[in-house]
């Protein structure tokens, strides 16, 4: 079975329902078997702005009281000095393990995330080798890759880390909402995206391929 993946420019209007639709497709794909409630792992190390997008879309998932599990936030990150041993904090029960980065692309990609099945692999944004992470990942494309790396993520705007975040963890919410009441005998049924208020605490308003993960950086 092909891997499917979708890009969303958070330019868009709605870019936070979208990616919610695009994360829906994506599970959709897995095991049948799994459990609603994904283990999220959101990497990357706020020291750099375009590295902070991990933890702020952790923080987010947990102070909008997320159900899933979730490693990674501005408090405790998840980065490349510590990746291994946070992956070993995962069990064997997590049904969907999501992972979340941001990553270095083309001009042209910057500002688009992209919702993929398959791992995460941190790091190749800043030529590391790191763990793959997740059964599908979502990543951010903040800035221009391949030339002087740490550099680039050291002066990426926070605006549009702040954005991207904001609209992935205002999708993973309202997919996990969705999967939630689409299970048998929830009431009152599954809701349709289109119509979903926004979680406490987030919004969407004025949020309008080759790609390099990155968190190579350590705090």
């Amino acid at each position: 079975m092909s891997h499917v993946r979708y890009s969303i420019p958070v330019s868009k209007p709605n870019p936070g329902r979208r990616v919610a639709v695009a994360l829906l497709s994506v599970i959709s794909r897995l095991e049948p078997s799994m459990g609603p409630a994904p283990t999220v792992i959101c990497v990357g190390s706020d020291r750099a702005t375009g590295d902070s997008l991990g933890p702020l879309v952790g923080s987010m998932l947990t102070w909008s009281r997320f159900p899933g599990k979730v490693l990674g936030t501005l408090e405790q990150p998840v980065h490349a000095g510590n990746l291994e041993h946070a992956l070993m904090l995962v069990d064997d029960t997590s049904p969907i393990i999501l992972g979340v980065d941001a990553c270095l692309g083309t001009q042209r990609e910057v500002g688009t995330i992209i919702v993929s099945q398959g791992p995460l692999k941190p790091g190749l944004g800043v030529r590391k080798q790191l763990p793959p992470v997740g059964h599908l990942h979502i990543a951010g494309v903040v800035n221009v890759g391949g030339f002087m790396e740490h550099l680039v993520l050291q002066s990426t705007r926070l605006n549009l880390v702040v954005k991207m975040a904001q609209a992935i963890a205002w999708g993973i919410i309202h997919a996990v909402n969705h999967m939630e009441d689409s299970r048998p005998g929830a009431t009152p049924g599954p809701r349709p995206l289109e119509s979903d208020p926004i979680p406490p605490g987030l919004t969407t308003d004025g949020l309008p391929l080759q790609l390099l993960p990155v968190s190579g950086l350590q705090r």
